[in-house]
């Protein structure tokens, strides 16, 4: 998977989740931007670029 993409899935998260209507979307959204921001860790690792991490508020 691209790294921009993952980055960017993340971000789109993270600004749904400020936006959300309700508590049930706001939470769904967090942890898509949890599972998004692992899945860049990892590849990161993969990658040898392990000095950066994300917070997905």
């Amino acid at each position: 998977m691209d790294l921009n993409y993952l980055l960017s899935r993340h971000q789109v998260a993270l600004m749904r989740a400020d936006n959300a209507a309700c508590a049930e979307a706001k939470i769904a959204h967090r942890g898509m931007a949890k599972e998004y921001a692992e899945r860049i860790r990892v590849l990161r690792q993969l990658i040898g670029a392990e000095g950066t991490s994300l917070l997905a508020a």
